[in-house]
């Protein structure tokens, strides 16, 4: 009952922050009229999950076993099937104990985690030039002068123009290899781990997501920016689609992951809620 109260809460309250209407939300964070659902366009942030879906290099792909397909005994249709993957792969979350002991499972994120006012952080003049590139806080400021201030609690999306690659592994990744040997060739860009700290400690964002395979840059050997997030135990949103269709600003983002008992991550349904001009 309280995660539905926490969602509805952040719904009202992202929709009054971007001027759309909402029922008043009483001092106990009950709502005390009907809800009224943001209006506006929707986008779909997530990929679809089939043989092409891009996992990390030593990673189990995402498969689909048929298991019924046709006309019953009994004179109707029914279908069926099995589904197999690795938790991190494709548009998917990354739990904060996936780089942070103790932080939060899958299941224990809260709800008001995973929706809230979004905010893209546009990189990707200099990320499409440099594969290696790390988003600093240089660009965060660089955004600021342009757009005004990150809103504290914002889920900031960065973009790097990488999502136009999917599902070339080898222009998206650096490389089309499989297994270990591969990891060391992989080249995309990242958030640098000071401009997550930067986020984390300047802004107090909800989450963050990026349009590559990783929060981190291909070439990482530590995972900073990773390490850095799930110490602050915030959700981390990796391969996000169509973050070229969203606005700078202004815009609800839903993240809904698929709820993993003690999973460090798992297949993620995101969508943004984008006011009509």
């Amino acid at each position: 009952m309280m995660k539905r109260i926490c969602v509805a809460a952040a719904l009202v309250s992202a929709g009054a922050i971007i001027g759309w209407a909402g029922s008043a939300i009483g001092t106990e964070g009950v709502a005390t009229g009907p809800v009224k659902v943001p209006r506006g366009k929707l986008v779909d942030l997530s990929y679809s999950f089939n043989e092409r879906t891009i996992y990390w290099p030593t990673a189990k792909t995402f498969t689909l076993e048929q298991v019924a397909e046709g006309e019953t005994a009994g004179g109707y249709w029914y279908e069926a099937n099995n589904f197999a993957a690795a938790e991190h792969g494709g548009t998917h979350l990354d739990a904060p104990v996936h780089f942070a002991r103790g932080g939060d499972t899958a299941d224990e994120i809260p709800l008001r985690r995973l929706v809230g006012r979004g905010v893209v952080v546009d990189v990707s003049a200099d990320a499409l030039t440099d594969r290696d590139y790390q988003v600093s806080p240089a660009d965060f400021a660089a955004h600021e002068r342009e757009h005004g201030r990150i809103p504290r609690r914002a889920i900031v999306l960065l973009r790097t123009g990488y999502g136009r690659f999917w599902p070339d592994r080898q222009r998206y990744m650096g490389t089309a290899e499989l297994g270990d040997a591969a990891v060391p060739k992989l080249h995309f860009p990242g958030l640098h781990p000071d401009g997550a700290e930067w986020l984390v400690e300047k802004r107090r964002v909800r989450a963050v997501g990026i349009d590559t395979a990783s929060i981190d840059f291909g070439q990482s050997k530590l995972f900073e920016s990773h390490q850095v997030l799930g110490a602050a135990n915030l959700p981390v949103f990796e391969n996000v689609a169509n973050v070229h269709r969203l606005p700078a600003e202004n815009f609800l983002f839903v993240g809904l992951p698929m709820k993993i008992d003690e999973g460090s991550g798992g297949p993620l349904r995101a969508m943004a809620i984008v006011p009509r001009r």
